[in-house]
């Protein structure tokens, strides 16, 4: 019964820490490039990992992730607005590079079947 409780309250903190990164946050390195991917809520409730895509390249990922975390506070206090916790939970944002590792992937398998078509036609 707890383990529910905990994914339900993760899926309404993953919703609403991407509607206020959407609609709220004014920082230029955060504004469009972020994508909510999951959160992980602590037992107790009292901390968040909230794991996000950027879109760009290494730096801006960097400078994305530093505007995140600048803003965390922030974040957190509209966050506590829109829940009703005891608790509203310490941020803590985490680059989740999944995405881009699969799309790598899928590259790469493209390639080694372009090459394995072209040995089959040659041969």
């Amino acid at each position: 019964m707890r383990h529910q409780r905990i994914d339900r309250i993760s899926e309404e903190i993953k919703k609403a820490v991407s509607r206020i990164i959407r609609d709220s946050v004014k920082d230029p390195r955060v504004a469009q490039m972020v994508s909510v991917l999951r959160a992980e809520v602590s037992g107790d409730l009292r901390h968040a990992k909230i794991f996000v895509s950027v879109l760009g390249d290494e730096s801006e990922r960097v400078s994305t992730m530093e505007g995140l975390t600048r803003a965390a506070g922030y974040i957190r206090k509209e966050l506590g607005r829109g829940l009703s916790l005891r608790y509203t939970p310490e941020l803590n944002f985490q680059l989740d590079t999944s995405i881009e590792y699969s799309v790598d992937i899928s590259k790469k398998i493209m390639e080694v079947n372009r090459q394995q078509e072209a040995t089959d036609d040659d041969g």
